[in-house]
């Protein structure tokens, strides 16, 4: 199960570095700005007025009429957003002043269902959901360079817990990182369980998925461990950051013909010379020094997206996100119902509930 893995690390033998050396380095500041703990992209620029950040991220609510993902995941807008409710019996929304809880609703539905099957098959009590995508999608200041089109969501590793929280405590309840503060791409087994590793499982199992894109420690530990299925392994993705929630990533809908797709995962489990790279210098050298300052990136305008972004910018808004929430407006009532009650399960609470990991780069994704 793990031979390949085993074998592509012995292969990358030459290059892979000093742990113990690197592991001081790092703490001592290495990697620099690319060491986070929270939200990713927090500290970022605020966008320009009139670049597509701005525009999109000014949009309280969603066009009318039907819902369709166009262009690309890190490239795009959507139209007919439906917003998952801030509370369901097996889930509750994270970071409410973002507005960031609306997709396609075919992704809302998975959610809705992988947190129904969490609890009914594994017993998990329910998850946290973080960002979805804005109401009309579109690039978003700062935290992703994806999740553009309505198809992308944040799962927190961080079990729902048993009380409702209050909007203050969505916006400020803590991450918790599943790595080692004072050790390399390392999970901490104090931390990790064998139940999370069945909820990445679980949510790579549903064929609409694509890709979950998880910290390269994890993708590590779950090549090492995983003794079930590994039939949608591969579907765990290494990538900067992810070590405090993971990304799930459907494929487009069928029918939606302005949406662009991403090409299969490669055969096999992925635990092979992809995974081993990321255990090399690689991936964490700094850039070379240059003797020019650096031109600051162009800013996307929303001439740079699909032409129909366009047209979803100015389209009309529906009356209010009651009126857009996935269920009807019934469901869209935040903080009131209480959770069902459900099994306890290991959070990890009296551990430390942030460390240094690598930041999200994004654009790779």
């Amino acid at each position: 199960m793990a031979f390949g893995l085993t074998q592509a690390f012995r292969t990358f033998g030459k290059l892979t570095l000093d742990f113990r050396t690197f592991g001081k380095l790092t703490l001592a500041g290495t990697i620099g700005a690319s060491l986070v703990a929270g939200d990713v992209g927090a500290q970022q620029k605020t966008p320009s007025p009139g670049s597509a950040k701005a525009i999109f991220g000014a949009e309280k609510l969603p066009t009318q009429g039907p819902a369709q993902p166009i262009g690309f995941y890190a490239k795009g807008c959507m139209t007919g957003a439906e917003a998952l409710p801030a509370d369901g019996p097996t889930w509750q929304a994270m970071r409410l002043s973002r507005n960031r809880r609306w997709g396609n609703p075919v992704m809302i539905s998975l959610l809705e269902k992988f947190s129904q099957d969490a609890r009914a098959r594994i017993g998990w009590p329910g998850i946290l959901v973080g960002d979805i995508a804005q109401p009309r999608g579109g690039p978003m200041f700062n935290g992703h360079a994806s999740h553009q089109i309505g198809l992308d969501a944040d799962v927190w590793f961080t079990p729902m817990p048993s009380q409702r929280l209050s909007y203050e405590q969505r916006e400020d309840l803590p991450f918790t990182t599943m790595l080692q503060k004072d050790k390399f791409l390392t999970v901490d087994p104090k931390v990790w369980s064998e139940q999370r590793a069945e909820l990445l499982m679980l949510a790579a199992s549903y064929p609409q998925v694509e890709r979950i894109f998880v910290n390269p420690a994890i993708k590590k530990k779950m090549c090492d461990t995983w003794t079930g299925d590994r039939t949608n392994l591969a579907k765990l993705r290494p990538e900067y950051g992810h070590d405090s929630h993971f990304h799930i990533r459907i494929k487009c809908p069928p029918g939606a013909k302005g949406c662009t797709g991403q090409a299969p995962v490669a055969a096999g489990d992925g635990c092979d010379k992809s995974l081993a790279w990321w255990f090399t210098k690689e991936p964490w050298a700094a850039p070379k020094p240059s003797t020019k300052p650096p031109k600051p990136p162009r800013e996307v305008m929303v001439s740079d997206l699909p032409k129909a972004c366009s047209a979803v910018v100015d389209a009309p808004s529906i009356a209010s996100t009651e009126a857009g929430t996935y269920g009807g407006p019934s469901a869209a009532s935040a903080l009131t119902a209480a959770p069902a009650a459900a099994p306890p399960v290991d959070t990890g609470s009296a551990l430390p509930s942030v460390g240094p990991v690598p930041n999200d780069k994004p654009m790779v994704q």
